[in-house]
């Protein structure tokens, strides 16, 4: 059984053909069942966000899996096969594995590194278990996918490293102060780049937010957005004077915040210090601001060497991602070998055994007044030779399991000795340990 990978991305296909090509979740359940039945699937996971939809299937036969994968897309979504073809990509086997790796990861996001796509990815194979649409080699293959995803950013901190300005304007923000829960902190605007801050605030414990913006409407909407109040832009040196943090991103085209102003209010603070983060371009506030003590000020060119800085460990830390991502493909490898290999061994063994029962019975029949010595010599002549017959071609195999080869190697032997291979029963299960001086290993069990 084969694991195949088909679908479409932010890089092969534009936005109008990724929302045409999306899955609603309330349609989710019926297309796993539909995609189950169709022909040569055995087990099936659909993974539908903003930036790509994929289908993981197991297949029994790789051609056969992938047409009707197309097929289905065509047919659910409405789109000719012909303009579909434009935009799809196939990945088989090993390299369907590691792509799922690769994805699970972070590793083939927009952002390298995000963290939003581990918990797609375990979403997407639980609806596929509620919807019983899941087979052993996909189980596996996504059990071993979502530890891998949370091992590179435990092992390389991928993730730890910001690399939009909203975001790592709050991040600046923590450094500067800690935890933000309790912090007074200002948004000045209502505009995109302001809507984004504020939600990375809210999702970093921040819950004093107030939101100021020429119109009051647009504060009152944001306001709402993160659970924090507007207020009107009149009255903004009041709160200027009583919050820690203001980051602000207006669309004005003049300084809003000018150092003579700031003194002014720097001594009604007291001199408590405060920390100003300028995301707008233009800026809105004064560059000689941040020479006023106890005031801190970032520009956004501060934040741009800071994402920089950030985008150069993460390129470092997907090194790191790839050679975990190799480690984990040979351990998978393994396994998947097995399914092929342990059965054919099994099966050539008892082939063997077959033939050599046969023919002992056949010859002892011309053979009359045999001692039970001689007979046993002859029995265990017989069966001497077909374990020594078989004995390299099982060493082989074996050796030729732990290679992208192995399966293909079990098919031959399969077809040359017309061989009566059972189902997979109840193989090794890949499970994640971890070890204190080897970090995480997997074991059967």
């Amino acid at each position: 059984m084969f694991p195949v990978a088909i679908g479409l991305n932010h890089r092969s296909a534009p936005v109008e053909i990724r929302e045409k090509m999306s899955f609603h979740p309330s349609q989710m359940q019926k297309a796993l069942k539909e995609l189950k039945n169709c022909q040569a699937i055995q087990g099936v996971v659909i993974l539908s966000t903003c930036n790509r939809t994929e289908v993981y299937a197991a297949t029994t036969d790789v051609e056969t899996g992938i047409r009707s994968i197309k097929d289905f897309f065509a047919s659910h979504h409405g789109i000719e096969e012909n303009i579909l073809e434009q935009y799809l990509y196939a990945h088989t086997l090993y390299d369907a594995v590691r792509h799922l790796f690769r994805v699970v990861s972070g590793l083939d996001s927009m952002v390298r590194g995000e963290t939003q796509i581990l918990g797609q990815v375990s979403q997407a194979y639980q609806q596929a278990n509620e919807a019983e649409a899941t087979n052993k080699v996909i189980n596996v293959f996504f059990q071993t996918a979502l530890a891998v995803g949370k091992r590179v950013r435990t092992d390389t901190l991928i993730d730890q490293h910001p690399v939009s300005i909203s975001y790592t304007a709050v991040e600046l923000a923590k450094q500067q102060f800690g935890e933000l829960e309790g912090k007074g902190i200002l948004i000045m605007g209502a505009g995109e780049m302001s809507t984004l801050t504020a939600k990375h605030l809210v999702s970093a414990g921040a819950t004093t937010v107030l939101v100021s913006n020429r119109s009051y409407e647009k504060a009152v909407v944001l306001a709402k957005e993160c659970s924090g109040r507007a207020v009107r832009l009149d009255d903004v040196d009041q709160y200027l004077e009583e919050v820690d943090i203001v980051i602000s991103a207006t669309a004005s085209k003049h300084f809003v915040l000018l150092p003579e102003r700031m003194q002014e209010i720097m001594k009604n603070r007291k001199n408590r210090p405060m920390l100003l983060i300028d995301i707008a371009v233009p800026r809105d506030i004064h560059p000689e601001v941040g020479e006023i003590p106890h005031i801190t000020l970032f520009d956004i060119d501060d934040l741009r060497g800071v994402i920089d800085h950030h985008h150069q460990e993460r390129e470092i830390a997907a090194i790191k991602a790839e050679k975990i991502i190799d480690e984990e493909m040979e351990l998978f490898l393994n396994w998947h070998n097995s399914l092929f290999v342990v059965p054919t061994i099994l099966a050539l063994q008892e082939k063997g055994e077959q033939i050599r029962d046969m023919q002992v019975e056949r010859a002892l029949g011309h053979l009359t007044g045999l001692t039970p010595k001689q007979e046993k010599v002859i029995r265990s002549m017989a069966n001497s030779i077909v374990n020594h017959l078989l004995h390299l071609p099982i060493i082989n195999l074996k050796e030729y399991a732990n290679t992208s080869q192995g399966h293909l190697y079990t098919e031959i032997l399969q077809n040359l000795f017309d061989l009566d291979v059972k189902e997979e029963g109840k193989r090794p299960n890949l499970m994640l340990k971890k070890s204190h001086k080897q970090g995480y290993h997997r074991r059967a069990e």
